[in-house]
């Protein structure tokens, strides 16, 4: 069973940041607080519990949930099933991705993260998820690695509440794309600001550009609420 963390969002006046750059304090047993950003994934995977206390118990985060469902509704609208589906979970951090989907059936599961404390947080808190987990960048993967990657002849794509700000760029994001099969599925989410023409991240332009190519046929497309800010306020 997970420990319960003692953590501390800042005043209203301290979180007037971008969101990549939010924080928390966390208060540990005879130390100092430790200062904590919300994307500093490998300190708190270290920490069992903490990411699902954090943006799950505390911020209300939904997208898991959503968009596995989404996904299944979709594909089961297609004629096709979720359980006969072999899925590439890209950003699977520790696992909470791949256990909505996991539930709904899926055939294989395979997580894909660039740091390796996520893989060994998916393994030790929810080791019945994936049938593999890949510590890679897929900007630059190893021959080995497409090899590997390729072998599973994946059949679907799941990228949540991972692209834009510094997790996942444009550019791992269709390396990933070249792994699944045509015809096969993609089901992500975005912040509904990195699709505006203010957007500086590159993915404005690139996710526009997909929507309207004939290569991408869209099922589904909703706006919904992903989770809450610090100050209690909804992020779409």
């Amino acid at each position: 069973m997970s420990m319960r963390h003692r953590i501390q969002f800042p005043p209203e006046s301290s979180t007037l940041l971008s969101q990549s750059d939010a924080a928390f304090l966390l208060h540990e047993p005879g130390q100092e607080p430790i200062r904590m950003r919300f994307h500093d994934y490998d300190e708190i995977y270290r920490r069992p519990g903490l990411y699902e206390q954090v943006f799950y118990d505390r911020l209300q985060c939904s997208s898991p949930e959503k968009v596995a469902q989404l996904l299944d509704e979709a594909v089961r609208a297609n004629g096709e099933r979720l359980a006969g589906l072999r899925v590439l979970d890209l950003g699977a951090g520790n696992g909470i991705v791949g256990e909505a989907l996991k539930a709904r059936g899926v055939a294989r599961l395979v997580g894909a993260d660039i740091i390796p404390e996520a893989r060994e947080a998916a393994y030790r808190d929810r080791p019945h998820v994936y049938d593999d987990y890949l510590v890679a960048d897929m900007t630059a993967l190893t021959e080995e690695q497409r090899a590997e990657l390729s072998e599973w002849r994946f059949d679907a794509l799941t990228v949540i509440a991972a692209l834009g700000f510094a997790d996942i760029p444009v550019q791992a994001f269709v390396s990933a794309l070249d792994f699944v099969r045509r015809g096969g599925w993609i089901a992500f989410n975005i912040k509904e600001s990195f699709l505006s023409d203010e957007d500086q991240s590159g993915f404005s332009k690139f996710i526009r550009r997909l929507m309207m190519s004939p290569a991408l046929q869209v099922h589904h497309l909703e706006r919904y609420q992903h989770r809450l800010s610090m100050e209690g306020e909804p992020l779409y």
